[in-house]
């Protein structure tokens, strides 16, 4: 901790109330009791943030004395949660612990608590044990049961997972977990704008019976087993219901986002092959309506089902082959409408095409199998404590990993999915929290950061959440110790993985402490390794930082892609560990002295903006054209002074070495113009110019001088 901050010893009364504490004298009185608590600073900490600090006091002083408890600490990684032993024992992981600790572990077997890491190394060691006992918990149903857990293969490089296994995910997630009926909520929804009004439910058996329709509907449609249906449409129940309904149907979802443009909606029904696809007439926002199915019909896809924001308004200027979402449900046999015989599958059939940028500029097609599934709700089980009866809410689209990993997440785990129509940057967000009753909030940094510099939530309870998670970008320590405070101070579980990994591969526990924008433990089975400059693995567990590389071993990660070298991308060139090449990730990671993980951002040139990978080419390419002075540009993801999500910056090289700031200007507002084809969400930071772009010896751009240039300074920019 920085030496500036005033130790918590010497912090005042008068602080506190300059601080805008309220009761200054009372909370000061506090403090003083905190400091007795043995345990060093961590446990002043826990004292102080379960007790003294509640929502209602000013965030200045949350600050003063989350600071003031490390003031003078050498911890690169100071403790802003640590577990409780009863409440760790109440766990998914905790209650199996408790129950079958030293059967799994041995006579070494403590505590949930203490003996969290020997149980990761379990789960490494034991893959057959781990993984058999994982979907016993979470009740999953195979038509053919696998010979074994995990086999030598020639064609997988971490091995074969669940060989000669036939099963359905949708299905799966549409029958009652032990312990739940299908009485019980699947989903909990409200539209933006109804914040006044009850929330809408959607019970588990409603759930299956619209699914079965759909299914029904779209065999109606003549469309071959194992075709790809792509959906372009904000998450809500219509989008979980069309999800899992293709899945059940034997056919295969191609996830686009709906915030894409014409261009790369287009690129990726061409690379999915796509025969029809689901979207929207209009996306509501803030009272405006945002056009859908136009871009759709200017992407030149298929036949399209076009589904009304409003509910019933007829769809006017359907192309001749498009359907709208009444004709096309009216196209089942409605005397078995809410019966449906799910297609099982091999357990590597692909079941959804989703899309993770590149360095060549065209988006990675990344087929889901139906193995993937598991992977996420398993994630969600053991990391974030999804339970029966929890209701998790994170606010994302079925065009990104998140979207169906929140479906299977929360369904496969018997908890309820809690959809919000409209916006999360609002008060109406933070009230369907409250009402909801939402236990597991999942979020990324932009949204937090908003969340915090509007004060939307204020007044809100959000005391039913027991955990918050976080992926998508950097975050950043202040933006996230407010968040904890929110919820008087749960813990937010860091979440990074990939959609190749079809969920993380470094995470958080509540059998852990955990710590402000880092990350406590590898994924259960999962081994990560940091290598060397040479590229080389470091020892397990020894700090250090370079690339990321992951053990192959890894349950539910990819096998194949549709538009690359799968080998090529993520193992050509790779070390060896244990007689198995290692797999490529490409973020740089430190492993810190006191044992965790925090992520800088890309090793490859391949930057993350607002949640969203995007390759730096795809951006160079649109940039380059945008005006004729420019002789070249590159694009640079960099992190933000004292953290948070990447933001984009330009760095030019042009004719004329001598702009003027009037021309930066025009040439910033000209990329921001340009880059709405690509996705509208993307926004230039600044602009650099340079008088030359570094590069190898083999002419490619460097761009990690780049961007280490304009992290450790403040270059001139517009």
């Amino acid at each position: 901790m920085a030496a500036a901050h005033k130790p918590l010893a010497a912090i005042t009364a008068d602080d506190l109330a300059a601080a805008g504490a309220a009761d200054a004298a009372a909370l000061h009185s506090a403090v003083r009791s905190a400091l007795r608590a043995d345990g060093g600073p961590a446990a002043v900490w826990a004292e102080l943030s379960r007790g003294a600090l509640r929502t209602e006091v000013p965030f200045a002083v949350h600050r003063m004395l989350y600071y003031g408890c490390y003031a003078g600490s050498p911890s690169t990684a100071p403790t802003a949660w640590s577990p409780d032993p009863e409440e760790a024992a109440l766990t998914n992981v905790g209650r199996v612990l408790e129950a079958r600790g030293r059967d799994l572990i041995g006579e070494a077997y403590k505590d949930p608590v203490t003996s969290f890491r020997d149980f990761h190394k379990f789960s490494n060691e034991n893959p057959e044990a781990y993984w058999k006992m994982v979907f016993e918990e979470m009740g999953i149903a195979f038509s053919v049961e696998p010979s074994c857990i995990l086999r030598d293969s020639d064609g997988f490089p971490g091995g074969e997972w669940l060989p000669g296994a036939v099963l359905n995910a949708a299905a799966n997630c549409l029958t009652a977990k032990p312990g739940r009926n299908s009485g019980d909520v699947a989903i909990v929804w409200r539209d933006e704008g109804k914040d006044s009004e009850p929330l809408n439910f959607v019970t588990l058996e409603e759930l299956r019976k619209k699914v079965c329709l759909v299914a029904n509907a779209l065999d109606a449609l003549g469309l071959a087993k194992g075709s790809a249906i792509a959906i372009d449409m904000p998450m809500n129940v219509n989008a979980v219901v069309i999800y899992l309904a293709i899945v059940l149907a034997g056919c295969i979802v191609v996830s686009i986002a709906d915030s894409f443009a014409a261009p790369a909606i287009s690129t990726r029904l061409k690379i999915s092959e796509a025969k029809a696809i689901f979207t929207q007439d209009c996306i509501l926002r803030d009272d405006k309506e945002l056009p859908l199915y136009s871009r759709v019909v200017e992407a030149k896809a298929p036949m399209a089902i076009v589904i009304p924001a409003r509910g019933s308004t007829p769809i006017k200027g359907l192309r001749a082959d498009d359907l709208s979402w009444q004709d096309f449900l009216g196209k089942a046999d409605h005397t078995k409408a809410d019966i449906y015989t799910a297609v099982e599958q091999p357990a590597y059939q692909f079941s959804n095409i989703l899309f993770s940028s590149g360095t060549t500029g065209e988006p990675k097609a990344i087929p889901w199998t139906h193995l993937t599934p598991l992977k996420a709700a398993a994630d969600g089980w053991c990391h974030m404590d999804i339970r029966r009866g929890d209701v998790v809410a994170w606010p994302t689209n079925l065009g990104w990993m998140m979207g169906p990993w929140l479906v299977y997440a929360s369904l496969l785990n018997g908890a309820s999915m809690a959809l919000y129509n409209g916006s999360p940057n609002s008060s109406g967000f933070a009230k369907f929290v409250q009402d909801a009753k939402v236990t597991m909030l999942g979020v990324v940094p932009s949204i937090v950061r908003t969340w915090k510099n509007t004060d939307c939530t204020a007044g809100f309870d959000w005391s039913t959440i027991r955990c918050f998670s976080s992926t998508g970008e950097a975050s950043s320590v202040e933006d996230y110790l407010w968040l904890m405070g929110r919820a008087c101070y749960k813990p937010v579980i860091e979440y990074c993985g990939g959609t190749e990994i079809g969920g993380g591969f470094v995470t958080g526990s509540l059998l852990q402490p955990q710590a402000l924008s880092a990350f406590s433990t590898p994924a259960m089975g999962c081994n990560m390794f940091i290598l060397d400059s040479n590229g080389n693995p470091l020892p397990l567990d020894s700090a250090g930082i370079g690339e990321l590389a992951l053990d192959p071993t890894l349950f539910g990660s990819s096998t194949a892609l549709l538009n690359a070298d799968h080998h090529e991308v993520y193992f050509s060139g790779m070390p060896q560990w244990n007689g198995k090449v290692l797999r490529r990730h490409g973020d740089e990671f430190e492993r810190t002295t006191d044992g965790y993980y925090r992520a800088h951002g890309r090793a490859d040139d391949t930057m993350n903006l607002g949640g969203i990978k995007v390759s730096s080419i795809e951006i160079e390419r649109i940039c380059n054209r945008v005006n004729d002075a420019i002789l070249e540009t590159a694009a640079i993801g960099v992190p933000p002074v004292g953290g948070g999500p990447e933001q984009l910056t330009i760095a030019v090289v042009l004719k004329d070495q001598s702009p003027q700031a009037g021309d930066l200007n025009q040439l910033k507002l000209m990329f921001n113009s340009a880059l709405k084809r690509l996705n509208p969400l993307f926004k230039v930071s600044s602009v650099v110019v340079v008088p030359s772009l570094p590069r190898t010896a083999s002419n490619k751009v460097m761009r990690r001088v780049l961007r280490k240039e304009f992290t450790q300074a403040k270059p001139s920019k517009i």
